[in-house]
C-alpha cells in the first residue's frame, strides 16, 4: 500500500470524521471555520484561530489539487516545490502532488531568496505552491526562475506573478486521478546539507515514505482512538513522519502554529491531544514555565496525553528526568534518524527503556544499524566508529549527484556521520558527528555560511565558527573571531551586524581569538571545540 492510497481509505471509512485540526493561538479573538466554510470565503482564512476538515475534505482537496496539475502536463517525472508555513493546505498540497506521479519538494520557510532559487534549480522543480510569508522572496528572484512555471498561491491576494491555487484548484474535479504508481516510482525530495553547507536534494521513492508510517505506529503504537499534535514545520521529515503513524491508524492530527508553553499545553488541553513529539527547546520551555509558575498543570485537561518523544538532537538525561517529576504518567521515547532515512525511526530508545536515557537507542523496526570504522570494518563492542543504518526508509540518492551518494550509501547501508559506540546491552550512543554541522533547537547551522558572512565585516581577519553545548538547544553557534591588527570591535557591534542573517543562523557567544589553521590551511576545529568546551569564554571585548 502507497501513503496516498492510505489517505484515500481513511476518507472512505471515516469520511465524515475529523482528521486535521489547525491552531493559531495567536489569532484566538478569529472565530473557529470549517473547511467548507473555508472554500467558500472571500477573505484569507489565515486570519482564524481554528480550522478544521474532515478526511473526505482532505482527500477531496489532495484529488482537485492533483487534477490541476496534471491538466498542465505536470505528472510523473515532474516536479513541485512546496513553500509554506504550517498550514491546514499542507498536507493536501503534498497529497496532491503524490497522487500525479509527481515529486514533492517541501522546503525550509527559513531559506533567503538567494536559497529558493538554489534550491528550486537544485531539484530542478516545475511549479511552486507557496504562501503569503514568501511574497518578498519569490518576487525578489522571479525573473531568475522563469522555469518554475506555474507559481501557485495560497489564500487571498494573489499577486500578479502568480496564480491562485483555491480558485484553480476549485474547478477541478475531487474524482481520485487514474495514475498508476508503485513503490520504487521517485515521491519526494528533502534537502540537506553536505560538509560544505550547501544543500543537497535528497530523494525518497514512494516506498521510503510508506515505511516511515509503519515504522512509526510500530514504535509508538498509534490507534483510532490517538490525537498527535504536530508543532515541527512540515517541511522536516520529522514532525511530519511522526504524524503519518496517525494518517496509518486513522486518527486526528492537530497542526499547532506556535511554540509558547501555555499555547501548546491549552491545544492539548483543547483538542484532547494524546501523542506530542517536541523538539528539546520546547520541553525545556516548558518544564521552566511550570517551575516558575507561570502555568499550572491543573488549569489544563492533560489525562489523555499519554506520550512525549523528542528527537532532531541530543536529549540531556537531565530534561527527561525533570520531565518525569511533573509527567510520571508518560511514556517516553528517543527519536534518531536523518533526512537521508527518512527522518527519525531508524533508531529509537523504545517506550520500555527510559532506563537508558542517555542512548539514541536500538535499531527501530525493520531497520538494521552497524558501527563501522573508516574502512568499513564492524568496531568492536565499546569502541566508537561512524554509525551506519539499513532500511526500507533508506534514499534512493542525492539528486543528480552519483559522487556524492557513492560516498554515504555502501551496499545498502547509509553512513551517518555520526560517530557512535554500543554498550554492553546493544544501546547505541553518539560520541561526535564527523561533519561540523551545527544543530541547535533542531535546526541546522552550517558553519562555513556564516563565516562566509562575517568575512564581509571590515575588522575581521579570520573567523571560525564551532557549537557549543547548551542544555535548551542542545548547542549554540559560537563565532571565533580574530581581528585585523589595529582594528577594534566588541560583542555588541558583531552581534549587531549578524542582524542580516536569519536568526536561527546567529552566532550567540562572540569570542575574540587567534583562529588556528593546520599546515594545508584547514581551520582546527577540533582544537578550538576542546579550548572552548573545557576553558569556557575568554573575554568578549579585545583590541587586536
Amino acid at each position: 500500500m502507497l501513503i496516498t492510497e492510505v489517505l484515500a481509505r481513511n476518507a472512505q471509512f471515516y469520511g465524515d470524521e475529523i482528521c486535521l485540526v489547525e491552531v493559531n493561538p495567536a489569532l484566538e479573538q478569529k472565530r473557529e471555520v470549517t473547511w467548507r466554510e473555508y472554500e467558500l470565503m472571500e477573505t484569507n482564512a489565515i486570519e482564524h484561530s481554528r480550522r478544521e476538515m474532515t478526511w473526505r475534505q482532505f482527500d477531496d482537496a489532495a484529488n482537485r489539487f492533483a487534477n490541476l496539475l496534471l491538466s498542465r502536463g505536470l505528472g510523473k517525472g515532474s516536479k513541485v516545490a512546496i513553500l509554506l508555513m504550517n498550514c491546514l493546505e499542507w498536507l493536501p498540497i503534498y497529497f496532491g502532488i503524490l497522487k500525479t506521479g509527481a515529486v514533492a519538494i517541501p522546503m525550509n520557510y527559513r531559506y533567503t531568496s538567494e536559497e529558493i532559487e538554489y534550491c528550486l534549480k537544485l531539484a530542478e522543480a516545475d511549479a511552486l505552491v507557496f504562501g503569503p510569508e514568501f511574497i518578498g522572496r519569490i518576487e525578489a528572484i522571479v525573473d531568475r526562475i522563469p522555469q518554475v512555471d506555474p507559481r501557485l498561491f495560497v489564500t487571498a491576494d494573489c499577486p500578479t506573478f502568480a496564480e491562485s491555487y483555491r480558485e484553480l484548484a476549485s474547478a477541478f474535479s475531487a474524482e481520485a486521478p487514474q495514475m498508476e504508481l508503485s513503490e520504487e516510482d521517485d515521491a519526494a525530495i528533502y534537502f540537506s546539507s553536505g560538509t560544505t553547507g550547501f544543500p543537497k536534494a535528497i530523494l525518497h521513492d514512494h516506498r521510503s515514505i510508506m515505511s516511515s508510517a509503519v515504522v512509526e505506529q510500530a514504535h509508538h503504537g498509534q490507534n483510532r482512538e490517538d490525537n498527535f499534535m504536530c508543532i515541527a514545520p512540515l517541511y522536516h521529515t520529522g514532525g511530519k513522519m511522526h504524524y503519518f503513524g496517525s494518517l496509518l491508524s486513522g486518527s486526528r492530527g492537530v497542526l499547532l502554529r506556535g511554540t509558547k508553553p501555555e499555547w501548546i499545553l491549552k491545544a492539548i488541553s483543547d483538542e484532547h491531544v494524546t501523542v506530542v513529539w517536541l523538539l528539546v527547546p520546547w520541553a525545556q520551555d516548558i518544564l521552566e514555565a511550570i517551575e516558575r509558575g507561570d502555568v499550572k498543570l491543573e488549569n489544563y485537561e492533560l489525562a489523555q496525553w499519554r506520550l512525549m518523544h523528542i528527537g532532531a538532537q541530543p536529549v540531556p538525561p537531565s530534561l527527561v528526568h525533570r520531565w518525569k517529576q511533573h509527567f510520571p504518567d508518560h511514556d517516553y521515547d528517543t527519536d534518531y534518524g536523518l533526512t537521508e532515512s527518512v527522518g527519525p525511526g531508524c533508531v529509537h530508545l523504545g517506550l520500555e527503556n527510559i532506563h537508558k536515557v542517555g542512548a539514541i537507542g536500538k535499531p527501530g523496526y525493520q531497520w538494521e544499524t552497524v558501527i563501522v570504522t573508516e574502512s568499513g570494518d564492524p568496531v568492536a563492542q565499546g569502541d566508537v566508529g561512524e554509525l551506519a543504518v539499513k532500511g526500507p526508509g533508506v534514499m534512493k540518492g542525492y539528486y543528480n549527484d552519483p559522487e556524492a551518494t557513492a560516498a554515504v550509501l555502501k551496499g545498502g547501508w547509509l553512513l551517518t556521520g555520526d560517530m557512535a559506540r554500543m554498550d554492553e546491552d546493544g544501546f547505541i550512543y553518539l560520541v561526535d558527528r564527523k561533519k561540523d554541522v551545527i544543530i541547535t533547537g533542531g535546526e541546522n547551522i552550517y558553519p562555513v555560511q556564516v563565516e562566509d558572512f562575517l568575512h564581509k565585516h571590515d575588522a575581521i581577519k579570520d573567523v571560525a565558527v564551532i557549537g557549543l553545548p547548551d542544555e535548551r538547544l542542545g548547542e549554540i553557534a559560537a563565532a571565533i573571531i580574530q581581528l585585523k591588527r589595529g582594528h577594534h570591535s566588541t560583542e555588541a557591534e558583531i552581534l549587531d551586524f549578524c542582524g542580516a542573517l536569519p536568526r536561527y543562523k546567529r552566532p550567540r557567544k562572540i569570542i575574540f581569538d587567534e583562529v588556528p589553521r593546520n599546515a594545508t590551511g584547514k581551520i582546527d576545529k577540533p582544537a578550538l571545540r576542546k579550548k572552548y568546551h573545557v576553558e569556557g569564554l575568554v573575554e568578549t571585548e579585545t583590541t587586536h
